[in-house]
């Protein structure tokens, strides 16, 4: 009997925890754009860390960032759908276009929240989240970006993290931005059940360690 209720938790878990096996309204796809022309002014940082709609709803609420997108990069199929990617198949992560003002806060105060709210010891997995997809990844714009990850992945990650770092450092080659129901998804649906008892911690603790960081009410 244990076993069986044990088996029904574990179940449970998958079902109303992951990313992938939540209820969503299927809405028309947005324009797919890996070329945005951006603002002189601003900078860009793509990551990987897990379930976009966690990384989006943290960078979000950081002073000195001006929007954040939801979307995938890193695969080999062109304007992929969230269904091919939760397949496995296309080699895209979920990622999200974090874009900033440098003058306000840096890309290595962005690694540091990157190293911060996710768990980049554990290979192509996030909590109940596994797979390529969900893997930990950084992707780089330029040279500046790729030294400042791998300095930040040497000097800030194992202060933060007991365990090896599995996280990649990679080119930017490609961004897709996400069907439009995935964007600004947590503050579409915080009575959502992964929204409750997967965001809402992760944004508790973020909230704590970077106080002096978040944007004003």
């Amino acid at each position: 009997m244990k076993l069986i209720t044990m088996i029904f938790i574990a179940l449970f878990a998958i079902v109303f925890f992951c990313c992938s096996f939540t209820n969503k309204e299927q809405k028309p796809l947005v324009k797919q754009n890996k070329d945005k022309i951006m603002p002189s002014n601003v900078d860009t940082a793509v990551f990987g860390s897990g379930c976009f709609w966690c990384t989006e709803a943290i960078f979000e609420e950081l002073k000195g960032v001006q929007s954040v997108e939801a979307g995938y990069s890193g695969g080999t199929v062109a304007n992929p759908t969230y269904q091919e990617v939760c397949s496995g198949n296309t080699g895209h992560a979920e990622v999200t276009r974090i874009i900033f003002d440098p003058t306000v806060i840096s890309y290595s105060d962005l690694l540091e929240v990157f190293w911060t709210t996710h768990d980049p010891t554990t290979l192509n997995r996030q909590g109940a989240d596994v797979g390529e997809q969900y893997r930990s990844v950084i992707f780089y714009l330029n040279d500046s970006q790729k030294v400042a990850a791998e300095t930040s992945k040497k000097e800030v990650a194992p202060q933060i993290w007991d365990d090896p770092i599995v996280t990649s450092i990679e080119p930017l080659k490609n961004f897709y931005i996400a069907e439009d129901y995935h964007q600004e998804y947590y503050n579409n649906n915080k009575e959502q059940s992964y929204c409750r008892f997967v965001i809402n911690p992760k944004l508790e603790k973020f909230r704590k360690k970077f106080k002096d960081k978040l944007k004003q009410e």
